[in-house]
């Protein structure tokens, strides 16, 4: 023992001397932190400190909880969205995506005015500094309006505090100047970024002026012009400060006329989008195929890609990388989060470009036949084929196909006994997980057989802004300027190459045209949450209870079948559509949630903050 001792002691000492005799030892940094001064004198320093505030993005459109969840698109399968309930408030604002929560944003547009201020005084060559302020405005305009299209008006912040600081209460600015400020910082990146060529996921000149798309197509809404509003709402009717919520004044076509332009000059950059230049409608399987590569980024679908985040499998664990396991169906292990209603399914058309009608006894009879080749790639039905099963499932059905119903095996007009589907809740693999509407999201996911969903982290790209997005915007501007031959035109681009005629409506019937399209091809990528309020169409579609699928099949007479597959040959399917059981989601509306609240926290810090209507 005190051999072991003295080994252990004569190093320590030894260290004790030298360190004793070095004044320096005191005066250590930290290994794994860069100080201030170190950051700002190296341009790869600075780079990694710019680079971490697109952490911001966090799973961006992976969320498990998807915004649609919040809509009329989808049902979340792990509690009740209290938002569509109309049961939010300062103490519970229910479930706020971290993209869009407040202490997290402003977070990072702290981080954005840190940059900016030290990146003015850099001694690194300034080609590199005029890149890295570039992306730090696109950032902090981003972040701003995350924040803005959520809260309405919110206090714009462009300078650092400090400790020296004595007040750090801050107003929230009227929507007109949070426009304005955010415009301000995008047209600044557009500058600074034109002609450079960055690294996939990092800012572009691109991303600038297709977000100032975004930010001038919501302005000019009709939420957004106060006068309209008031019209359509007594809460913002009765709301003193409504200059948070919209334009107080001015002309709302002269703001639809700035976001067409700002739409139309992303269109003149060329470069972007993907097979929009057809002038007839793609086959179903190609079509299905080019929409499947939008979302997967690869194909030529990574032309669509404005703003983006990437995963890579060797990096560290990313929740949105996990998508597929956290939304497949629970017969193959996944969880079945985020689940398209019967209220969605519905707005896909036939293939033919007429709506869907449950009236119609052949279509009723064969609901998932001849529809939009966009929900093949992006719903998973009753039937549909997909990738091989685990082993506890692969006897009982080693077609792969998906079972959302109830069957019979045995033989019909004989012994039947019930089977219940593998991707019910009355699945004998798992059934704590299994869908409540008869339906799975699947876009977002690599259909690659090779891929195993729930247990291999996938790698497709999030795509926050894309080039279709701005089309539509672009679309919108034209219907709203009277300029219909146009928004036509741009209108069966994208219906071209989703494999669907032309459309040939006029007033009221093509706005409601292009609004379908729109939630369609955008299904699951944050729009409609947004879309519904600013077209003030929310107390509708937001407010009707969520209807689901509910199938059985039944043994044609003489039919005899052991293992179950989907087959018209051997089954009657029966489709009953019908309302979610009340306690899972009792959704209704209350004008007070086209803008949330902001957190109680945040109000008792920030006396100088105005709470949103209905909350007071």
């Amino acid at each position: 023992m005190k051999k072991i001792l003295k080994k252990i002691l004569i190093p320590l000492f030894s260290i004790i001397l030298v360190t004793s005799c070095n004044k320096d030892f005191l005066n250590t940094q930290p290994l794994d932190k860069a100080a201030a001064a170190s950051t700002w004198a190296d341009a790869n320093l600075s780079q990694m400190f710019v680079t971490e505030i697109y952490n911001g993005v966090h799973e961006g459109l992976l969320q498990q909880n998807s915004l649609d969840n919040q809509t009329d698109n989808c049902l979340f399968n792990f509690g009740r969205q209290d938002i569509m309930e109309s049961a939010i408030s300062p103490t519970n604002t229910g479930n706020v995506l971290n993209t869009m929560e407040w202490g997290e944003m402003y977070k990072r547009i702290r981080a954005t005015n840190v940059a900016l201020g030290n990146l003015a005084t850099v001694t690194f060559d300034a080609a590199t500094a005029a890149r890295l302020k570039g992306e730090c405005y696109f950032l902090r305009g981003y972040y701003h309006n995350q924040l803005l299209r959520y809260y309405g008006g919110i206090p714009i912040i462009k300078f650092g505090y400090s400790l020296n600081t004595t007040d750090f209460t801050i107003a929230r600015n009227s929507y007109d100047d949070c426009v304005k400020g955010i415009i301000s910082d995008l047209d600044s990146s557009a500058q600074l970024l034109d002609g450079k060529s960055l690294a996939s996921g990092r800012a572009s000149k691109a991303a600038a002026m297709s977000l100032k798309s975004r930010v001038l197509t919501y302005a000019a809404s009709d939420l957004h012009d106060i006068p309209t509003a008031k019209q359509n709402s007594a809460v913002i009717s009765g709301f003193s400060n409504p200059e948070l919520l919209g334009y107080v004044s001015g002309d709302q076509n002269a703001r639809w006329v700035a976001a067409k332009a700002a739409s139309k000059a992303v269109l003149d950059l060329g470069g972007f989008g993907y097979n929009l230049d057809l002038t007839a409608p793609q086959s179903k399987e190609t079509a299905i195929t080019d929409y499947q590569n939008v979302y997967l980024g690869k194909g030529g679908g990574e032309k669509e890609a404005i703003f983006a985040k990437y995963y890579i499998n060797a990096a560290t664990d990313d929740w949105g990388a996990w998508f597929p396991r956290n939304n497949m169906p629970n017969g193959y292990h996944g969880w079945s989060s985020t689940e398209p209603t019967q209220n969605f399914v519905d707005s896909y058309e036939m293939m033919d470009g007429t709506k869907f009608d449950w009236t119609k006894p052949a279509e009723a009879a064969a609901p998932y036949e001849n529809r939009d080749p966009r929900f093949y790639a992006s719903v998973f039905y009753d039937g549909a084929p997909w990738k091989p099963r685990t082993t506890d499932g692969a006897a009982i059905d080693p077609n792969g196909e998906l079972q959302f119903g109830t069957y019979q095996t045995g033989t019909g007009g004989g012994t039947t006994i019930p089977y219940f589907g593998l991707d019910t809740r009355n699945s004998n693999i798992e059934n704590w997980n299994g869908t409540r509407t008869g339906y799975v999201i699947r876009k977002m996911m690599d259909p690659n057989p090779a891929i195993v969903d729930m247990n291999q982290k996938e790698e497709i790209p999030t795509m926050q802004i894309r080039f279709t997005e701005v089309v539509f915007n672009y679309i919108e501007a034209c219907l709203e300027t009277h300029d219909e031959p146009t928004a036509i035109t741009w209108l069966n681009k994208i219906r071209f190459r989703a494999g669907m005629p032309a459309v040939t409506a006029s007033g009221s019937a093509l706005v409601d045209a292009y609004r379908n399209e729109r939630n369609v091809e955008m299904f699951a990528e944050d729009q409609r949450f947004f879309d519904a309020r600013r077209w003030m169409i929310a107390p509708v579609v937001f407010g009707q209870k969520v209807k689901i699928m509910v199938i059985n099949g039944t043994l044609k007479p003489g039919k005899t079948v052991t293992t179950y597959r989907y087959s018209k040959d051997n089954y009657n399917y029966i489709y009953h559509i019908q309302e979610i059981e009340q306690g899972v989601e009792n959704r209704s509306w209350n004008d007070k949630v086209y803008f949330p609240p902001i957190n109680l926290d945040e109000m008792n810090k920030n006396k100088k903050l105005i709470q949103n209507p209905g909350y007071q």
